[in-house]
């Protein structure tokens, strides 16, 4: 996980052409059609993967704010077409916010506070919050990052300062849904719980998890998301443990419908494969939307730890009151952090950059789709 050496080349000045071209020119394709009646409306949501901030990547966001302050708006704003076109956006962050200049990278992370506004700005409307690391500064560090987050207006999940806020349900507004958003992870890296606050990180659980799902049901969800920090870190190949989990959480029903209608895997700093497992998607990992670069468990720097992809899912309404919301259409975006230019790019529109940017977003698609994915409607969009 720790920052080290170069990893790609792409010239800070042609992504940021890139990017503004994308802005300029991002085609609408409803444009020109009738709008649908509320009845028959969908929507889509759209998540990305772990934010997690090296040393380095801090630097970056200082010189970008001039040295004064940390701007971490330019760091998304290659992705800010895709996520803030979405209904509903979804991010995982990773790490818990410092305060007062006292910010650090791995192996205790505390971040600058400024990502939450950045993360607002790009168009996220909530983030996972429970993640191995969690737990780095204590219950000061939950208590800043969820207060940074409310502050922003970005929603939260998988962490709490209090047990009353431990026990509600995270519910947003996805145009005419209601979806709740639940979050836990494998563990905190051994860090224990605040003394009195066993609440303060929800932990994967089986049995917790289908409980806070049906909970979130009768709270009015439409739709369940359960954001999971699991898996084994640098593997591509989703673990037994991932494979396990999935197959026992789609499986769980209650009402004639399924108690999660979409599974979210962050943690393993690379991405890993979509797959629909008992009629639901499940994303095992999306990788690290941001990170410094990255050595893997062999000590060897790594450049997957630096390459993403954002899902994309539109959800159809049921055909009758009470059934499912139905994904009808499934994407997923390869993306990359662009270590020196400290920039994330969409890879689909970055690909006049040359071979080498094509050959990092055809090795994604070839791990996003390494389970049958394609099978299923799994495709490739900008």
């Amino acid at each position: 996980m720790i920052a080290r050496r170069h990893q790609v080349a792409l010239a800070l000045t042609a992504v940021l052409a890139a990017a503004a071209a994308c802005q300029a020119h991002d085609h609408d394709p409803s444009a020109g059609r009738p709008a649908p009646s509320s009845a028959q409306r969908g929507f889509t949501l759209v998540a990305s993967g772990d934010v997690l901030p090296h040393t380095s990547v801090i630097a970056r966001a200082r010189f970008d704010a001039g040295g004064t302050g940390y701007a971490f708006e330019p760091m998304l704003a290659g992705i800010k077409p895709v996520v803030s076109r979405a209904d509903l956006a979804l991010c995982h962050m990773e790490t818990v916010y410092g305060a007062d200049g006292d910010y650090t990278g791995y192996p205790l992370f505390k971040s600058p506070p400024e990502i939450a506004a950045a993360l607002a700005a790009t168009g996220y409307d909530g983030c996972s919050t429970a993640s191995n690391h969690t737990l780095d500064d204590g219950a000061e560090g939950v208590r800043r990052t969820l207060d940074a987050l409310d502050a922003a207006g970005v929603r939260h999940a998988g962490s709490a300062r209090t047990e009353a806020e431990a026990n509600s349900v995270t519910l947003l507004r996805a145009g005419p849904a209601t979806v709740a958003h639940l979050a836990y992870t494998y563990g905190t890296n051994g860090i224990p719980a605040p003394a009195g606050q066993p609440w303060a990180v929800d932990l994967i659980d089986p049995a917790r998890i289908v409980a806070d799902a049906r909970a979130a049901r009768k709270a009015g969800a439409d739709v369940v998301v359960v954001s999971l920090h699991w898996g084994t870190e640098w593997q591509e190949a989703p673990d037994q443990q991932q494979l396990a989990l999935a197959r026992s959480l789609t499986a769980s029903r209650a009402g004639g419908r399924p108690d999660i209608d979409l599974i979210l895997g962050t943690h393993a700093h690379v991405p890993q494969a979509y797959e629909k497992v008992n009629g639901t998607w499940v994303v095992y990992g999306m990788g690290d939307q941001i990170a410094g670069e990255m050595t893997d468990t062999a000590g060897v720097q790594d450049p997957r730890g630096n390459q993403s992809t954002v899902a994309r899912f539109t959800f159809t309404p049921p055909s009758r009151p009470g059934g499912r919301w139905e994904v009808t259409r499934a994407e997923f975006v390869p993306q990359m952090y662009d270590v020196d230019a400290g920039r994330v790019v969409n890879l689909n529109r970055a690909l006049a950059q040359g071979a080498e940017v094509r050959g990092v977003r055809d090795r994604i698609r070839t791990v996003v789709l390494s389970r049958g994915a394609a099978k299923d409607g799994l495709v490739m969009g900008e």
